[in-house]
């Protein structure tokens, strides 16, 4: 057996209503139905269905416009056509109406000039046009077993209907095309996010004598952080944290840019200061107005147990080796994309034990549930606190810190600890 949706009306009267106030009464009724779905497909197939009902009538249809031709989207008590026939503006009652925008009547189907025989049952059929804006956008028809079965107040109290049908079939519209853009949204970040993970390190580099990790959460879909561990010569490995302004694909794509050309310059160039004054330098023009990119880039030659540093508008890394852990101190050069400029690098030493930590500004300025900061004191104390620490474990206390809310940025962190002899 068919089964169909819910009545818009839980009281159907009996075929046509003997009171004024019963039509009025289920207009408002069934306005106020209609205006809470927003499924397109079933709004229309319970219009019909509900139409078919409370008038008594033999068959309802919803027809809608596709380019010129009308296509039957909702039908109810006809057994020629199905869900899809098509009809050319102009021809039956349904073409009629779409191509005047005029409600048309037919008291009498059998004398009646654009009536198309249907169910042989029919004698009197109203077509009446859905208009959105001026333009027709569908017909709604009704056909009755009896000859001239819709008196004057029944047709106004249709087209009464008609009105309310053209408001829920556009609201319905309007929020199928908001779903489908959100849809689409969400399926081209989900893209951009298995794209800008593919750019992220795959796997930690094996560094004998070192154990280096890197982690990064985005604050949205994509973020504007970027880490890398890029293989050099003599068994050297450049280590980058850097972070673009703004949040989202516009900073990623910023971030794709800035990755791109330092992958290529760290092969050449032998100095951090060096890295950092080509890439800047080729950025500059590129970025727009307001636009920049803070970033740290570091060599780490393993052999001479040292690291070397070069500082692009980027919070100095902190360094704990066996005391009070604290902020590696040098020359501290302006982001990557604000003006033609020089930058100075610094070289610290790594003995065993010692551990560095590069962080991302999304961890410092991590808030708890009352607004505090996770602030730069708590860094030291876990940097210092935490033998083998990696990388994720910072932003697993970030996390826990911000007690489940939703990190505002990018949160990204590099740890590097010397664990013993090269040659262990």
């Amino acid at each position: 057996m068919a089964t169909y949706p819910r009545p818009i009306a839980e009281h159907i009267p009996a075929p046509f209503f003997s009171e004024d106030s019963e039509g009025l009464l289920l207009l408002h009724r069934a306005a106020r139905e209609m205006g809470s779905i927003l499924d397109l497909e079933l709004l229309i197939e319970r219009i019909v269905h509900d139409v078919s009902r409370w008038f008594g009538i033999l068959e309802a249809n919803i027809y809608m416009r596709e380019g010129e031709d009308m296509s039957l989207a909702a039908v109810h008590g006809c057994s020629l056509h199905r869900k899809g026939h098509t009809l050319q503006s102009g021809v039956g009652i349904v073409g009629h109406v779409a191509l005047t925008g005029r409600m048309h009547y037919a008291p009498d189907v059998r004398l009646d000039p654009y009536y198309i025989p249907c169910e042989p049952g029919i004698r009197s059929e109203v077509g009446i046009p859905l208009t959105i804006n001026g333009e027709v956008i569908g017909v709604f028809t009704a056909a009755h077993p009896d000859l001239d079965a819709f008196c004057q107040e029944k047709l106004q109290l249709l087209q009464a209907l008609g009105c309310h049908i053209e408001v829920a079939v556009q609201n319905a519209r309007l929020f199928r095309e908001q779903r489908l853009t959100r849809e689409r949204a969400d399926r081209e970040a989900q893209e951009a996010r298995q794209i800008q993970e593919a750019l992220f390190p795959k796997s930690s580099p094996l560094v004998r004598g070192y154990r280096i990790t890197g982690f990064s959460v985005p604050a949205g879909a994509v973020g504007g952080d970027w880490y890398d561990f890029i293989p050099l010569s003599r068994g050297r490995w450049g280590l980058v944290l850097a972070d673009a302004s703004g949040k989202g694909t516009a900073a990623a794509l910023m971030m794709s840019a800035a990755r791109g050309i330092l992958r290529s310059l760290a092969e050449n160039c032998t100095q951090p200061g060096e890295v950092l004054d080509c890439l800047n330098r080729l950025l500059l023009n590129d970025f727009p107005i307001g636009r920049f990119v803070t970033m740290l880039y570091a060599v780490l030659d393993p052999a001479a147990r040292t690291l070397t540093l070069a500082n692009a508008g980027h919070p100095w890394p902190l360094l704990a080796n066996g005391n009070a852990a604290h902020v590696i101190s040098g020359a501290n050069g302006l982001p990557i994309g604000f003006t033609q400029e020089k930058f100075s690098q610094t070289q610290i030493e790594l003995p065993v034990g010692a551990r560095v930590l590069f962080y991302s500004d999304g961890i410092s300025e991590a808030e708890d549930g009352g607004g505090e900061d996770y602030g730069s004191r708590r860094l030291p104390q876990l940097l210092n606190s935490r033998p083998g620490l990696c990388a994720e474990e910072v932003l697993d206390d970030v996390r826990a810190f911000a007690a489940g809310r939703r990190l505002q940025d990018d949160a990204t962190a590099i740890v590097v600890e010397a664990e013993g002899a090269l040659g262990s």
